[in-house]
């Protein structure tokens, strides 16, 4: 098999996992491999490759594992609740947006793939805070949350960091694919930061150098930016370092119980919070890996071998990806 036959097969594995067919111009910018490769390459593999057929199958523009035509039904009707979602996700990312101490917004999860389950689907952000206020950030955060749930909105502002905490020390093709996905929709320089920052990325997916879909960036009028100086200001100072101190003790010990959950990848410290109680890249990354043994390419994925999967320990790949094929 070719490097870039590999490559094209790994990332339509990784999208079935999720139940997600692709187009052509999305295998190539969500590319799995540690080399950058064309859209031409990537077009002209799939058209005449006699290896590929044996596991994927083309219908109706989009690339599946195996024959699933009805995957393309659902991909259709999740990017119809994806596109009613999408003007509420923007809108509550401005209201998030406007709140003391948020510096960053950025759209996370199925929706950032227009790939929600439904048309009340939870809206996933990421949030990036002013250094030493992550948590009176989370707190503003949950009113708009409680807000919003009385609207039938359902908004999971569930991962927030300080500007001093951009890098993800989690590598693995899960957590690059989340880090490439996300849609900033506020504070695009801290976007650009957190991306630079986390450069490793570039070994697993070499190709998503830009978010793939489109999304308007909020540029926060002059009356939003004095009122939310104005809460800063009066939260700065000794008075908000004890009230951040407060509210990181108080959840700590709310949250300890839930810490203790297996696989839990949450993490709760003064930098950040990562409410990912029920981990969704452990058993991701254990149906990805079984679709890699499955079709040949071998018990070791990105770095991480079978007994780091099933504990849920991720490594940084030191091995180019076109090792672990059968020659």
């Amino acid at each position: 098999m070719k490097r870039i036959e590999a490559a094209i097969l790994r990332t339509v594995l990784y999208g079935d996992v999720f139940h997600f067919p692709m187009t052509v111009p999305e295998i190539h910018h969500f590319l799995i491999d540690d080399e950058s490769a064309s859209l031409e390459a990537v077009q002209d593999t799939l058209m005449h490759s006699e290896v590929l057929p044996t596991w994927l199958h083309m219908e109706r523009g989009y690339v599946m594992y195996g024959q699933q035509p009805d995957l393309i039904e659902l991909r259709l009707t999740r990017e119809a609740a994806s596109t009613k979602l999408w003007p509420l996700a923007q809108a509550y990312g401005r209201w998030l947006a406007r709140l003391p101490f948020i510096s960053m917004i950025a759209l996370t999860g199925a929706l950032a793939m227009r790939n929600a389950a439904a048309g009340d689907d939870d809206l996933d952000y990421l949030v990036i805070t002013s250094p030493g206020r992550v948590w009176l950030a989370r707190a503003f955060t949950i009113i708009m949350v409680r807000l919003a749930r009385l609207r039938g909105v359902m908004l999971c502002p569930n991962y927030l960091l300080d500007e001093s905490n951009l890098m993800q020390h989690d590598r693995n093709s899960f957590m690059a694919h989340e880090i490439v996905q996300m849609l900033p929709l506020y504070g695009e320089p801290l976007y650009r930061q957190m991306r630079t920052e986390n450069d490793w990325t570039r070994a697993y997916l070499p190709n998503a150098n830009e978010p793939f879909y489109p999304a308007e960036l909020y540029h926060m009028g002059w009356g939003w930016r004095m009122v939310k100086r104005l809460g800063e200001f009066l939260l700065s100072g000794a008075i908000g370092d004890r009230l951040e101190h407060w509210e990181y003790q108080r959840k700590l010990r709310r949250f300890a119980p839930d810490m203790q959950i297996p696989h839990s990848s949450a993490r709760l410290d003064e930098t950040q919070v990562k409410g990912h109680f029920s981990d969704h890249g452990h058993p991701a990354l254990q149906r990805y890996y079984e679709h890699l043994r499955a079709c040949g390419l071998g018990d070791v994925g990105d770095g991480i071998a079978e007994n780091e999967v099933d504990s849920g320990v991720g490594a940084v790949s030191k091995t180019p990806y076109n090792a672990s094929i059968r020659q």
